[in-house]
């Protein structure tokens, strides 16, 4: 099995979720036998190699380093000054006025030659890719350099597509999970499979070790992905009240109220589908029906108006990504929440 060669203690990978996962957060859930995880995709190549100096001072264990490869943005000025406009009603409700222009923020793997150059040299264990694949000559550096390579897939198209690639192990994404979908192409119909389904459909035919992710919350989870067949499970939302997690105050809170209970699927926010808890930006998404941005382009407005209403005490314009298992979650320290994690999953009655 893939993952054999890491050494992990525990099948469990925690995901690296924007807004949520930290060099701590990675180190300790590695430091206990999982799998940690940071997210480098929003940041660059200096960036990147930053967290994962700071993971590698806190643990001499394997994480995994995610980058986002998603196909670069494409300029539409009507479609953006149309966004803006609809947008500079809630900009003025805090005292602010939105960007006079649109920016794609950061850029893909799939064209940051910077970004290939530091991960082969910085060789972290495991190099994770979401929204798509990179092309031959990418992943080939990256297998040269010792990395094994997991790959986000919401389908048996992208599973196949992963295996075709060199990938080394595909996760499968449920729509139950939280944050962006990892669909390589946004606006194709998207089947919308459950974890349960998916998980099974690429165990018996994607050829391809699989891990599963999306809206599981506990031991007793993981294990009913572990008895689907999955080598291990990912978990995002379930370290998301962790107090090593960046997760502001207002996020917290939300995870932690009613609002748990009615995650969505959004555009709004950043441009591409993605499970947020119900929030105050969801709702303007819902009733504006306008065509977004392209990611991350969208993303430029969406931050700049989270930071308008966070400085005016709202705190529910921001991504507050979360899965449907959301209800779940659990206030802990990550090196309590991972024991206790295991124990579930071992059936020890705690």
């Amino acid at each position: 099995m893939t993952l054999d060669r890491l050494g992990l203690i525990h099948p469990i990978i925690q995901a690296p979720m924007a807004g949520v996962s930290t060099p701590a957060m990675a180190a300790a859930v590695s430091q206990a036998g999982g799998l940690g995880s940071i997210g480098v995709g929003a940041v660059d190549a200096d960036g990147a190699r930053g967290t994962i100096d700071a993971v590698r001072s806190l643990t001499g264990r394997p994480f995994n380093v995610n980058l986002f490869v998603h196909a670069p943005a494409r300029p539409q000025p009507e479609t953006e000054r149309r966004w803006l406009e609809a947008l500079a009603p809630v900009f003025a409700r805090y005292g602010a006025t939105p960007p006079t222009a649109l920016r794609e923020i950061y850029r893909s793997f799939a064209e940051d030659d910077a970004m290939l150059q530091m991960l082969v040299a910085a060789r972290p264990a495991v190099v994770s890719f979401h929204f798509g694949l990179p092309d031959a000559d990418r992943i080939a550096a990256l297998k040269a350099a010792g990395c094994l390579l997991l790959a986000s897939a919401t389908n048996l198209d992208e599973a196949l597509a992963a295996k075709a690639a060199g990938i080394d192990a595909v996760v499968a994404q449920g729509i139950e999970a939280g944050g962006h979908r990892g669909m390589f192409d946004p606006d194709a119909p998207d089947a919308q499979l459950g974890v349960l389904p998916l998980t099974r459909l690429l165990v018996a035919q994607a050829g391809l070790p699989v891990i599963a992710a999306g809206g599981i919350m506990d031991g007793q989870g993981i294990r009913a992905a572990l008895d689907l067949g999955a080598v291990a499970a990912q978990l995002g939302t379930a370290f998301i009240g962790c107090p090593e997690s960046s997760a502001d105050e207002a996020y917290r809170a939300a995870l932690f109220s009613p609002a748990a209970h009615r995650t969505m699927l959004t555009r709004a926010i950043s441009g591409r589908p993605a499970r947020c808890l119900s929030n105050s930006f969801t709702r303007w998404g819902m009733q504006m029906g306008l065509p977004s941005p392209d990611y991350p382009i969208a993303y430029d407005a969406g931050k700049a108006l989270h930071q308008a209403a966070k400085a005016a005490g709202e705190g529910g314009y921001g991504a507050q990504w979360a899965g449907q298992g959301a209800p779940l979650a659990r206030a802990l320290p990550t090196t309590e929440l991972m024991a206790l994690l295991v124990a579930e999953m071992q059936g020890v009655t705690v």
